[in-house]
């Protein structure tokens, strides 16, 4: 009995100093930070959750080649006239609209340059970013929370292909609402996935490392798509009127420079184009498996 005793305490003090220990290398605990971005700023993008739906034709679905008729350049090339962001992280020069933090200037927290030139519900808003760390995005129909805090729809920027592409709620509680390669519905307080846009790694491979990539995000009504270097990313009907974006809101643009390690992003060749409300929801995914799930 004695030996048996001694045999349960040695087995519970170790027991003890493994539930101690830190989490192994590769692990860390998540900080109160990166759980309220919700995991936005992770170093791996995130696959989606289609692998039960067939991809569209060919895997990939491609932005309609409609020209520029009816866009206005939003940014002139030369300096900040018409943005508003910090003139600490912002600045502009030779047709580049940069943000940038470094080791001796942080940013306490997400900071934005805010174009001031009007609001947008129904739109299509183009441009090209580039950047090689750190994680950036494009605000729209967003609210000004003050001092350069901006909250709403974000299409996340990322020098991460797989990653840049997807929506994102900023200062909101709905994390990545659409991943890359998702046809979504949020409705009733959470997320249903109901297609596929195109198949992941190929949609991976059409991104530019280090170089300049293309944005289209077009939304009108409640029905969002994102295109990414001429290719469809995400499909995001958003049902939750209680949100920023909902159908018949309207909200600011603005570009992201993110708190954290030293990060610098470029936008260039931004333009907009409004449509009036209520017209003709966002090219569908023409193509898009949304019919019925492979079988497992």
């Amino acid at each position: 009995m004695r030996t048996l005793i001694v045999g349960l305490l040695v087995a519970s003090v170790a027991w003890a100093a493994e539930s101690a220990a830190p989490a192994k290398a590769g692990a860390p605990a998540k900080s109160g930070a990166a759980k309220a971005d919700a995991g936005k700023s992770a170093g791996k993008p995130t696959a989606p959750a289609t692998a039960v739906f067939p991809p569209p034709p060919g895997g990939l679905l491609k932005a309609p080649d409609d020209g520029e008729e009816g866009f206005t350049p939003i940014f002139n090339g030369k300096d900040l006239t018409g943005w508003d962001g910090n003139p600490a992280f912002w600045s502009a020069k030779d047709g580049i609209l940069r943000g940038e933090t470094t080791k001796e200037k942080p940013t306490k927290g997400n900071t934005f340059c805010i174009w001031r030139g009007g609001t947008v519900e129904d739109f299509e808003l183009r441009l090209s970013f580039r950047m090689q760390t750190g994680n950036s995005g494009v605000q729209y129909r967003s609210k000004d929370l003050g001092n350069w805090v901006v909250g709403g729809y974000q299409a996340e920027a990322a020098n991460e292909p797989g990653r840049a592409g997807f929506i994102y709620d900023e200062k909101g509680k709905r994390g990545r609402m659409c991943l890359v390669g998702e046809k979504a519905v949020w409705k009733d307080g959470k997320k249903e996935v109901v297609g596929s846009v195109g198949d992941y790694k190929k949609i991976q491979e059409t991104f530019k490392l280090g170089d300049w990539n293309d944005y289209r995000i077009i939304a009108k009504g409640n029905h969002i798509v994102h295109y990414l270097n001429g290719v469809q990313t995400i499909d995001f009907t958003d049902e939750d009127e209680a949100n920023p974006g909902a159908p018949g809101q309207s909200g600011i643009v603005a570009l992201q420079v993110h708190a954290g390690a030293p990060m610098a992003v470029e936008f260039k060749d931004i333009r907009l184009k409004k449509f009036d409300a209520g017209a003709k929801a966002a090219p569908d995914a023409a193509g898009a498996a949304d019919t019925e799930p492979t079988a497992k």
